[in-house]
């Protein structure tokens, strides 16, 4: 089968590899017909998630068609069109049981590196390195999906595959990221990022109930897509200084939450930034732009949510904003398995729209030219999918 894979950094090509095969009882074999590329996806080929080897599938936000399901499987069905969650969760560990499906015991069937890094083993995911499990990613014809009674649902006739495709991961992480601010009636809510989560983040604290969510980014197509298809407010950070424009927004106080959507290789500008890369480039630690951003400006008090993906350091970060202003910091890799059912719900309901963030649907031979748009902002590219059953 065609896939497309990791080469080396910045290095991407479609290649022929073996089909996947059931290893499991509650394996299940998908044929994909629609894998987003996220940002996520980024660090890897950008070579700042360790782990990677030549050869790796990437790709972990998909949709598809079971074809194939091992003898365990009671939920699911051969025929089903399903989206699957990007992390990988066994549903019976106890952190399962309580909801923190990211954080299952069992989904990591490489724990080892993971455990030497940071103590303790989280759930697996689909694509992104021997780090979290060494899975093959959704970037393919076909992927094998562990646990499939657990971490797949069946899509609602009326979705579309370039809708439905992103209740894999960036609605569930944005509706998570939301979920943790607590959002009350009354609150005003800062995202920074507009990307897909961050979107997905800005639409969730709406449903929630903010009186007003303000989105931050430099792209103008991004901001663009805020204001029509989720009809909230804006800032351009290269435009305006964010902390001082957030305070004028909320009579002097600051956000009563703050989410960050961005992560590991968020922009800048000036000394701070050059120090940044500069860190960055031998590995001493990763450009924190947007969690500073986030940390200063959020009001007494509140929340700062950060579901952008760190991997390891961060430098000159602000814990004396966060001791002395009272905040509350909270994060994770997404808990899908604990949202998707609901979220699937409301996308078909029309509550949740997503398919305005599929600008560059390709077939999977098109896939490097995909990321090439993606990474490097071409074409007005917000978000592309790729198709493995396209000609």
């Amino acid at each position: 089968m065609k896939a497309l894979c990791w080469m080396g950094v910045n290095d991407l090509a479609v290649t022929d590899v073996p089909e996947p095969r059931l290893l499991n009882d509650g394996d299940a074999i998908v044929r994909v017909t629609a894998s987003a590329v996220c940002g996520s996806d980024l660090h890897l080929i950008d070579g700042y998630i360790p782990a990677m080897r030549r050869g790796d599938i990437l790709g972990h936000e998909f949709i598809g068609e079971i074809v194939e399901v091992g003898p365990g499987v009671r939920e699911r069905r051969v025929g089903d069109r399903v989206v699957v969650c990007s992390i990988i969760s066994c549903g019976h560990c106890r952190y399962c049981r309580e909801g923190r499906f990211s954080l299952c015991d069992n989904g990591n069937a490489q724990p080892a590196a993971f455990e030497d890094l940071y103590g303790y083993a989280g759930g697996g995911i689909f694509g992104y390195s021997h780090l979290v499990g060494g899975y093959a990613g959704s970037h393919a014809e076909y992927v094998r999906v562990p646990f499939v009674d657990v971490g797949s649902f069946p899509v609602p006739a009326g979705l579309d595959d370039d809708s439905a495709v992103y209740a894999s991961d960036a609605v569930p992480t944005g509706w998570m990221a939301a979920d943790f601010c607590d959002v009350r009636p009354g609150d005003v809510v800062a995202v920074w990022g507009a990307g897909g989560v961050g979107q997905m983040a800005a639409a969730a604290a709406r449903l929630m109930g903010a009186e007003r969510v303000v989105v931050i980014d430099r792209f103008p197509e991004r901001l663009e897509q805020v204001h029509r298809h989720l009809g909230l407010d804006t800032l351009d950070y290269g435009e305006v200084d964010v902390v001082e424009a957030l305070r004028d927004i909320t009579g002097g106080r600051g956000p009563d939450a703050c989410v960050e959507a961005v992560g590991m290789e968020s922009h800048g500008f000036g000394a701070q930034y050059a120090y940044d890369r500069a860190k960055q480039l031998p590995r001493l630690a990763e450009r924190a732009v947007a969690l500073r951003g986030a940390i200063l400006a959020c009001g007494k008090g509140g929340v700062v949510s950060v579901v952008g993906v760190f991997g390891g350091f961060v430098d000159k970060f602000p814990m004396g904003a966060v001791v002395n202003k009272g905040l509350t910091l909270r994060s994770a890799q997404q808990h899908g398995q604990r949202y998707i059912p609901e979220l699937l719900e409301r996308m078909a309901a029309g509550e949740i729209p997503t398919a305005h963030l599929t600008t560059h649907p390709l077939p999977l031979s098109e896939g490097p030219r995909g990321y090439e748009l993606f990474k490097h902002k071409k074409d007005g590219c917000v978000r592309a999918v790729l198709h493995p059953q396209a000609a």
